[in-house]
């Protein structure tokens, strides 16, 4: 059967009836029943006709994923304050109150645990990995609250939302004073305590 050309057969089994047998039970009568579903208008090799291209408006939503180096930030500002508004009600349920995680699912996002500032992540592994002892890169933090967070609402905060959100989670972890005004240069400033602990993927495309 050539693609394009025919209608393609689906056979059924389907029950249309019962029949008392003999024992004076009702036994099922099955027929089959053919379904005809017609192919795509066009068929190419290797191509499934499902989907469409994106337009601009859709990439340029898509693509906000933002750097180490957090060139990709955008305007917009935003306070510890604010940011502990929003973390109650926004991201408390899963990650604590007070940002200690709920095990085994949510992890702990705040705390400078003495035990992990030595890094001994890999011999211990009741230390647990927060914001102020693991993560590399403030920047990093932001686009991942931005693109990944709320759970169930990933997205569905605005710039200045996340710009507090992250302040807050940085003051408390004590990296930043809570009283600084978080932006894009001043997010970009921020050195974390783990930074050095990490080194650069320095591997290109064509290196194996």
């Amino acid at each position: 059967m050539t693609r394009g050309t025919r209608m393609l057969p689906l056979l059924v089994a389907a029950a249309v009836a019962c029949d008392e047998g003999a024992s004076g039970e009702r036994e099922p009568n099955t027929m089959a029943v053919a379904v005809a579903y017609a192919p795509p208008a066009t068929y190419r090799a290797g191509h499934f006709g499902l989907g469409r291209a994106p337009s601009r408006a859709q990439l340029a939503a898509w693509d906000s994923d933002i750097g180490p180096e957090g060139l990709e930030l955008p305007a917009g500002r935003g306070t510890a304050r604010d940011g502990a508004a929003i973390y109650a009600t926004q991201c408390a349920a899963c990650h604590g109150v007070e940002g200690q995680g709920l095990h085994p699912v949510y992890p702990a996002l705040i705390g400078r645990d003495p035990r992990g500032e030595d890094f001994a992540f890999s011999a211990d592994a009741t230390v647990p990995r927060t914001i102020g002892n693991y993560w590399s890169h403030a920047t990093t933090l932001y686009d991942y609250i931005r693109r990944a967070m709320p759970l169930y609402t990933p997205g569905s905060l605005s710039a200045d939302e996340t710009y507090a959100v992250t302040a807050f989670l940085l003051a408390a972890n004590r990296v930043i004073p809570d009283t600084t005004v978080l932006d894009a240069a001043a997010l970009r400033a921020v050195q974390m305590p783990a930074r050095d602990r990490f080194v650069p993927d320095d591997r290109s495309p064509t290196r194996h």
